[in-house]
């Protein structure tokens, strides 16, 4: 079988990609390939170029939550209301296909169980066509473009606008969950989203290059991000002195971290290390991983977000493989994909973490050719004694 570096080659020679990082990580075995170039006709990838890594920051949110509420500062089952009053008394369409105004009050208070695991009654569903979810589209918007949201409480004001498309528990739908999420540790702390995780996350993991813009210093480092053009090839659709390049007016929760693949690797030993950071500090316990990695779906409820999930589960900002579907597909594997054209998980039977970065993105839920080709891959590899750790 060759080589990660040749497998990712591959992809750049007939023009899929510009680049890619990839790097799978065993116990203290590594394996590591950068490949391309940053930028068409751009200098070429290094390990350490940062990427806007889009939905794989639900992960990092859902587990500053779970810090919250290790703390005893909320529990689980909690109100929402507290601390998002905008949410307290939602409104849910009668239907799903039922318009706008056609409304019953919710049957119980959304909790902070209901975010982690995206079944609060916001989010996507696998038909776009329902009036609810057409209006959210105004509200929740493409998270690749940072700047198109406004100020979090102005977003929030917006947000309680738009009734629930299910009654709070009953569906698993995808994406604005996770944006609320990080609204909540705001509200809950006190202090910004970006402040809290480089004080409690970031830091003490080493993720030196894990922020929600890139400044100045590091920017050279930043890939430039491109999209599928409809005629083909790649248009470019953000730069490095673009969407990134200062701080957003709304730190995203759901997919707004730029970063490098070792500062992924370093988040996901951390979960496989039942929480502990590199010396061993305990920055999340044993039990809180395992609720983030657990899912907490049941099939019907995950059925109305079933384009986004191919068959897994959903547990705390990530999906949780719970059947042997594909080669790739490990009871229990817990990570996710974002639309930028990266991809980050952890298999805590086999210890390994799985991170791939490139620069493309997707307008489908379903994984690019190079993405499922990286994890036939890592599911297949055995660390060999030559493989640097």
């Amino acid at each position: 079988m060759s080589d990660l570096h040749d497998l990712l080659k591959a992809h750049v020679a007939d023009g899929s990609i510009p680049g890619a990082v990839g790097l799978v990580s065993r116990g203290d075995r590594l394996e590591v390939a950068a490949v391309g170039s940053a930028a068409l006709d751009g200098p070429p990838m290094t390990r350490d170029s940062i990427f806007r890594l889009a939905s794989i920051t639900k992960p990092v949110t859902a587990a500053a939550v779970m810090m919250l509420v290790e703390e005893g500062r909320i529990a689980l089952d909690d109100p929402v209301g507290r601390w998002l009053p905008e949410l307290a008394e939602p409104k849910v369409v009668r239907t799903p296909a039922s318009p706008v105004d056609d409304v019953v009050p919710a049957d119980r208070p959304i909790t902070v169980f209901d975010l982690l695991s995206s079944q609060a009654g916001y989010g996507f569903a696998s038909d776009f066509t329902s009036p609810a979810i057409q209006a959210l589209m105004t509200v929740q918007k493409d998270g690749r473009e940072p700047r198109s949201f406004p100020e979090a409480d102005v977003w929030m004001a917006d947000l309680a606008r738009i009734p629930l498309l299910y009654q709070p528990g009953r569906a698993w739908l995808y994406d604005t969950c996770s944006t609320v999420q990080g609204v909540l540790v705001t509200r809950v702390t006190g202090r910004s989203l970006p402040d809290f995780l480089a004080e409690r996350l970031f830091e003490p993991l080493g993720m030196t290059d894990t922020a929600f813009h890139v400044p100045d210093g590091k920017r050279d480092r930043l890939t430039s991000y491109y999209r599928p053009s409809p005629g083909g090839g790649l248009r470019l659709a953000d730069a490095p002195d673009g969407q990134w390049s200062s701080p957003p007016p709304f730190p995203l929760g759901n997919g707004g971290l730029a970063g490098t693949a070792d500062d992924w690797l370093a988040f996901g030993r951390m979960l496989l290390n039942d929480g502990r950071a590199p010396g061993g500090r305990h920055l999340l316990s044993a039990g809180s991983v395992r609720l983030m990695t657990t899912d907490h779906t049941t099939p019907a409820r995950r059925e109305t977000g079933s384009l986004f999930l191919e068959g897994q589960g959903w547990g705390f900002g990530g999906a949780v493989d719970v059947a042997r579907t594909e080669p790739w597909n490990v009871p229990g594997r817990y990570g996710w994909v974002g639309g930028t054209g990266t991809s980050a998980h952890v298999i805590p039977s086999t210890g390994t973490v799985a991170v791939l970065l490139t620069q493309v993105g997707v307008d489908s839920p379903v994984p690019s050719p190079w993405i499922r080709d990286f994890w036939r891959y890592a599911a297949a590899w055995t660390p060999g004694p030559s493989t640097p750790g």
